[in-house]
């Protein structure tokens, strides 16, 4: 293939990775509360408008308590977990789909019995996420199923 032009097919490898495409850290550390999660970003086109990403969590892994102004899209891709979307905890399995509401706080976690791994669709320009204050993360532990989601 020429280097010139871009590879617009990328094969998928049977441990969740595709050619070309980087494993990158999920953020910076001390950026946010995380544990164990990965990311792949695997369409990043300018002329889409959106970004497609995956995500994978070892066992027990978690991504971030926040939320943001833009809304996203997620498909449960490998394993299964738990889902906290405003004040509700859901179980989540292979290729369940979660619509994402703006400023809704939400965070996934893996069991601990295996990788938890999910596609996200995002708008490529968005808005930073934000972390809950003290306030407003005992606010969500006053609801008790969302306080023994939070305890992990």
């Amino acid at each position: 293939m020429d280097s010139d032009k871009p590879d617009f097919v990328r094969t998928f490898r049977s441990d969740y990775r595709w050619d070309s495409v980087l494993r990158q850290p999920y953020k910076q550390d001390g950026s946010a509360p995380f544990r164990d999660i990965s990311r792949q970003v695997l369409f990043q086109e300018p002329d889409m408008g959106c970004e497609l990403r995956y995500f994978e969590m070892d066992a027990g892994g978690h991504s971030t308590l926040e939320r943001h102004e833009h809304a996203h899209a997620v498909m449960i891709l490998r394993g299964h977990g738990t889902c906290l979307l405003g004040d509700t905890v859901r179980a989540v399995k292979t290729f369940d789909l979660i619509s994402i509401p703006a400023w809704t706080w939400h965070q996934l976690r893996a069991n601990a019995g295996g990788p938890m791994g999910f596609l996200c669709m995002v708008n490529q320009q968005r808005d930073r996420p934000q972390l809950p204050t003290a306030e407003q993360l005992a606010a969500m532990k006053a609801n008790p199923a969302v306080a023994e989601f939070l305890a992990g």
